[in-house]
Parts: C-alpha cells; structure tokens; sequence
C-alpha cells in the first residue's frame, strides 16, 4: 500500500456545492516502497468534491507522480483505494467547507426577556384591536379589550 506523505492543494475554490481542489508541483507526494514520489501535473491537477455528500466527482482524473525518471500514473478512484489520501483530505474539507456562524447571544436576563415578550404581546393585541375597528368587528373589538383587560391588567399602553 502506498501512503501520501503530503498534500496541499496549491488553490482551493468553492463554486455552489463543489470544491475545487488544484494541485501543482511539489504539493502532493506518495510514499511506495520508501521511495518519494512527487507529484506533476502533467494530465489531472485537480480534485472536484461535492460538499453535500463529501464525495470526490472526477474519480477517472490521473494523477502521476515522477520520482527521477521513474513514474506513477493513478485515476483518483484508485488513489482512494490503495493510499491514505482520506486522511489528508479530511482536515483540508474541514477547513475549506463554510460552518454556519450562530447569532450572537445576547445577556438579557430571562426577566428582560420576559419583560419583552409581554411588550410584544401588548402591541400584539393593540394591533388586533386596531383591526377590529377597521373591519366593523365589534365583537372582535370587545372580546380584545376583555383579553387586554384581564391579560395585562388595564388599557394603559
């Protein structure tokens, strides 16, 4: 079995949901029988990912390595089967994919954020009751105060 010894894309580009992975001299090397093969880019250069299902789309791109004058040709579905390439792709996917930022949490007290739900509620109901009025719903209307009323404790605003 042969191991890559190193690999570093020399330029990564996201289009949608592939990533590009295009590698050039002296980025890539293999490890066959204690002897280093280098990478030339004298056919395949690059790798295309799919980041959705993490699989490698152009499986039939040879690669070839030269180590003097002695070479390896290798289509990237047997580069994945005979070599540890997964290892080194892992952590280049893992910071080459996009993470999704989290919103910035806020240090309102649960007090605050009860404070502010009952606000939103209040304006809530006085926006129902302003459409009760224009539609001529008067039931609607008196049914809104009540709830206004007996909810929030009186008309204030």
């Amino acid at each position: 079995m042969m191991q890559v010894q190193y690999m570093k894309p020399f330029y990564t580009k996201i289009t949608g949901d592939k990533l590009r992975l295009v590698f050039a001299y002296q980025y890539f090397s293999i490890l066959k029988e204690d002897e280093i093969f280098h990478f030339i880019p004298i056919e395949g250069k690059e790798m295309i990912i799919n980041l959705h299902t993490q699989q490698i789309e152009n499986l039939s791109e040879v690669f070839v390595f030269q180590k003097g004058n002695r070479f390896i040709r290798l289509p990237l579905y047997q580069l994945l089967l005979i070599t540890n390439v997964h290892e080194h792709l892992t952590p280049i996917l893992e910071s080459a994919t996009p993470k999704p930022q989290l919103p910035l949490v806020s240090s309102a007290t649960v007090g605050e954020i009860d404070q502010l739900i009952t606000e939103i509620e209040k304006k809530n109901i006085d926006y129902l009751i302003d459409q009760a009025l224009t539609d001529y719903n008067e039931a609607l209307f008196y049914e809104l105060l009540h709830q206004k009323s007996t909810q929030f404790g009186g008309f204030e605003n």
